[in-house]
C-alpha cells in the first residue's frame, strides 16, 4: 500500500493505514462510539448558526471512496457559526459515507448502534485562517457536521443527488452541480453531541471539531 492507494479493503483498510500515516495512532482519531451516558452536558455550548446559499453549491465529483458536492468558499456564502465553535466557519463540501447493507453504513455509532449512512458537511475556519489547505493542519481548522441517514420516507433533495450519480460513476470524474441547499438534508432539530476529532479518512489530521447531529 501507498500514501495514494488507500482504501477498506483486506490490504489497504484502516488497519493498515498507519503504515503510511502514523497519525493514525493519535489520541483524538475519529470516528468514535458516542456512548450517551458519558456525555456530558455543557452549559457555555451555544445553540447551531446555519447559513447556506444554495447558489454557492458548484460541482459533484467522483473521488473513488465516495461522492462530494464542492461549493464556492471565496467568500462567506455559506457559514456555520455558534455551538462550540469561535468565528465563522466556511462550507468546503459535503459527503456520504455509506456500507454494502443498509443498517451499517455510518462511520460513527452511538450506543453501539450504527446506522445505513452518515453525512460529512465539512467547514473551515475562515476567520483565522486564508485557506481549506491551511486551516486542514490547525486544531481549531476544520468543523464537521455529521448527520445519521436512515432507509426510510423519500427525499426529494438527496434524490437529486442520487439520480446525477450515473454520470460519474468513474473514479475522477465530475459534472456541474448547482442550486443545492444542504439544509434540506438536515432533520428538524439540531440538538447535538460534539468533541475534537479528526478526518475519518487519510490524511487523517487532528484538526477537526465534530458536531454530531442527534437526531435523524
Amino acid at each position: 500500500m501507498s500514501r495514494l492507494s488507500w482504501g477498506y479493503g483486506e490490504h489497504n483498510g484502516p488497519v493498515h493505514w498507519n503504515e503510511f500515516f502514523p497519525i493514525a495512532d493519535g489520541d483524538q482519531q475519529s470516528p468514535i462510539e458516542i456512548k450517551t451516558k458519558e456525555a456530558k452536558y455543557d452549559s457555555s455550548l451555544r445553540p447551531l448558526s446555519i447559513k447556506y446559499d444554495p447558489s454557492s453549491a458548484k460541482i459533484i465529483s467522483n473521488s473513488g471512496h465516495s461522492f462530494s458536492v464542492d461549493f464556492d468558499d471565496t467568500e462567506d456564502k455559506s457559514v456555520l457559526r455558534g455551538g462550540p465553535l469561535t468565528g465563522s466557519y466556511r462550507l468546503r463540501q459535503f459527503h456520504l459515507h455509506w456500507g454494502c447493507a443498509d443498517d451499517h453504513g455510518s462511520e460513527h455509532t452511538v450506543d453501539g448502534m450504527k446506522y445505513a449512512a452518515e453525512l460529512h458537511v465539512v467547514h473551515w475556519n475562515s476567520d483565522k485562517y486564508p485557506s481549506f489547505v491551511e486551516a486542514a493542519h490547525e486544531p481549531d481548522g476544520l468543523a464537521v457536521l455529521g448527520v445519521f441517514l436512515q432507509i426510510g420516507e423519500h427525499n426529494s433533495q438527496l434524490q437529486k443527488i442520487t439520480d446525477i450519480l450515473d454520470s460519474i460513476k468513474e473514479k475522477g470524474k465530475q459534472t456541474r452541480f448547482t442550486n443545492f441547499d444542504p439544509l434540506s438534508l438536515l432533520p428538524p432539530s439540531w440538538d447535538y453531541w460534539t468533541y475534537p476529532g479528526s478526518l475519518t479518512v487519510p490524511p487523517l489530521l487532528e484538526s477537526v471539531t465534530w458536531i454530531i447531529l442527534k437526531h435523524l
